[in-house]
């Protein structure tokens, strides 16, 4: 695909003006259908309207106009793209009409799932599967129409398992066939991390682990189990997210938007292009030429070419300066307007070139790549988490409830410059043999949305682990308690109004470790509801009537 027409918008087939919550009645029986997905269409082509939308399934989820037309246009590769035959592939809208409440509970999900792969609470995934063929029975001479999966989760290699299976037998089959696979898709399990799931389509199950943010990181794929009793024998993905790593990949979470796909139709197209500002933080895949021109004062862009001959090798690797792009004849490359701050590691390019001339298999390929970006990352990641953990109080801090102390102690704030000092002794040359400018490569970490993303998590992750430690810490004092005369000789100093208030707040605090699902043993939750009804049990009747009204 290389280029786009210069059409105009068409409109996308729909009821004019139709804007809606896009939730279902509640009595819709689709709840395991949309811990998946949130709905199926078909897009076709239209001789008076263009891509149109010809179905959605099922048939009362609603999506805006906007998002109606985003993914008409969106679910067809560029018009003179000469793409005969079927493809894959994927875009990302964002949501329009406000925010719809979910019809799931994600909240299990997204507590387990590493953050890069919790679902998406503002866009929508698209995943594509297009057929263009020569037909004669059609007017235009072609038969041109796309199944397209909305999701908010970015399951890549699933969803684009799935397409394969169900897309060939739709566009023979047509809608009886979509409704018995969505209707298959309704008995699946769950997507819960770190368990490997069955589920079974067409006939065929496809056995993918679903991963957890307590996997320690591999440099290949966890291997799969269960699968000895099924039968016919499940297709096992190695990965539900992750294509070949050799071609594509991310050691770390992208916190800006970004759109796999990108059309000059795009209702963003305005906003991303402008020039009254500065370019914005979005990368977008583009294949229309008419962007090299539009976006070339852009700080980055990489263009692709076609692939190449196994024996076709380059001899070297060089970033060019964006100057250098400005014809649409552009030879392939990486045009950036920035330095690199570490040096290229030319001992694994020259091994990743050998295995092209040694037609060495992609996953092995692939496990090359995973492991020099996992040692790289974690080489940056390291000294990032050393740091952060010295900004936790001491366990010692953490004092049992009184009265007036109703929270752990605060994190220390996060200062940079004291951490840049720290790098001296404590820095990724410890770990990695790359040279480089490694403090400007923090330096501009800082700078961009990445590092806030990063530490908002990880700030989140250790409040959650001091409310855990000082839950702990009170039920620990508790143990010192047991019986109704330790209780009642500890509440001998304590006046009404403070000990209500210390249930009040205790409870408080219960409800929201469960609610938040924090990292504390069920065992120590109940002894801290047993310290409570014990409290109660010796207040007296017209108190405990208030606090455990009937």
């Amino acid at each position: 695909m290389d280029a786009l027409s210069g059409a105009g918008p068409r409109r996308a087939r729909g009821r004019p003006g139709a804007r809606s919550s896009g939730v279902r009645a509640p009595a819709a029986p689709w709840a395991r259908f949309s811990a998946w997905l949130e709905c199926v269409c078909v897009v076709t082509f239209d001789l008076e309207l263009g891509q149109a939308l010809e179905l959605v399934y099922p048939s009362d989820f609603r999506l805006t106009d906007k998002e109606k037309s985003s993914i008409c246009y969106l679910s067809f590769p560029d018009s003179h793209s000469g793409c005969l035959g079927d493809t894959q592939f994927s875009f990302r809208i964002r949501q329009c009409g406000g925010q719809r409440s979910p019809w799931h509970d994600d909240r299990h999900y997204d507590t387990g799932a590493p953050v890069s792969l919790q679902r998406e609470p503002a866009h929508y995934f698209g995943y594509v599967y297009f057929r263009q063929v020569k037909d004669s029975s059609v007017k235009r001479g072609y038969f041109q129409k796309s199944l397209v999966l909305v999701s908010r989760l970015p399951f890549v290699r699933l969803f684009q398992a799935l397409l394969s299976l169900i897309a060939p037998e739709y566009f023979d089959k047509l809608a009886p066939c979509l409704e018995a696979v969505c209707n298959e898709i309704d008995q699946w399990p769950a997507p819960m991390p770190g368990q490997t799931l069955n589920l079974p389509v067409m006939g065929v199950i496809l056995q993918v682990r679903i991963p957890s943010r307590v996997d320690k990181p591999e440099s290949s794929a966890p291997k799969q189990c269960g699968h000895e009793n099924l039968l016919p024998a499940p297709v096992v993905l190695s990965s539900v997210h992750e294509l070949d790593l050799f071609s594509c990949l991310h050691p770390l979470k992208f916190c800006c938007d970004y759109r796999p796909y990108f059309t000059i139709h795009d209702s963003e197209f305005r906003e991303f292009t402008t020039r009254t500002q500065a370019p914005p933080n979005v990368v977008l895949g583009v294949t229309n030429p008419f962007f090299i021109k539009m976006l070339q004062h852009w700080p980055h862009i990489l263009r692709v070419g076609e692939p190449r001959m196994s024996g076709d090798l380059p001899k070297q690797v060089k970033l060019k300066k964006p100057s250098r792009l400005k014809t649409l004849d552009t030879k392939p490359g990486l045009y950036t307007a920035y330095t690199a701050h570490l040096h290229r590691d030319k001992a694994l390019l020259k091994r990743l070139l050998k295995g092209l001339q040694k037609k060495r298999p992609s996953d092995m390929q692939t496990a090359l790549l995973r492991r020099h970006l996992l040692e790289l990352t974690q080489s940056f990641i390291i000294p990032l988490e050393h740091y952060m953990t010295s900004l936790m109080p001491l366990q010692k801090s953490i004092m049992p409830w009184k009265v007036g102390v109703e929270t752990p102690p605060q994190i220390r704030p996060f200062r940079q410059d004291d951490f840049l000092c720290s790098l001296e002794h404590a820095g990724p040359q410890l770990t990695c043999i790359l040279k480089g400018d490694w403090l400007g490569l923090y330096r501009r970490f800082f700078k961009s949305p990445h590092f806030d993303g990063w530490y908002r998590q990880r700030h989140k992750e250790m409040v959650q682990k001091l409310e855990a430690l000082h839950l702990e810490a009170i039920c620990e004092a508790v143990r010192g308690l047991r019986g109704k005369q330790n209780i009642e000789a500890w509440m001998k100093d304590k006046s009404e109004v403070e000990i209500v208030d210390l249930v009040l707040k205790l409870r408080e605090k219960l409800v929201w470790a469960q609610g938040h699902q924090l990292p504390v043993k069920e065992a120590t939750l109940q002894r801290a509801q047993l310290y409570i009804e014990t409290i109660i049990g010796s207040l007296p009747k017209d108190l405990q009537a208030v606090l455990c009204p009937p």
